[in-house]
């Protein structure tokens, strides 16, 4: 798994490429430092598979950011993600744009 962030003003992008899963998931969570973003955006055009290691994360992420006033969002899920996220309910909780 490979990650790259951006920070711009108060937005901050996080893209994530290859698998989110219990091996990788605690290396995410390690980047998820959002400091003073009032917007956090995670990229998963690259992501091929997320267990529920990952998912877990996604909550988390979208619970601190709404305790801090923000956004979190979810952008570019692939369609094997995106049904993973649809099946388990997440995509009615978290922000997919």
């Amino acid at each position: 798994m490979e990650i790259e962030t951006k920070s711009e003003g108060e937005k901050l992008t996080i893209t994530v490429s290859g698998r989110v899963d219990t091996v990788t998931a605690p290396e995410l969570a390690a980047s998820f430092q959002f400091g003073d973003a009032t917007c956090v955006v995670l990229d998963l055009a690259d992501v091929q598979y997320m267990s529920s290691a990952g998912l877990r994360l996604l909550l988390i992420a979208h619970k601190t950011m709404l305790e801090k006033g923000g956004k979190f969002l979810i952008a570019n899920p692939q369609p094997v993600v995106k049904e993973v996220l649809d099946i388990t309910g997440f995509s009615g909780i978290l922000n997919l744009v």
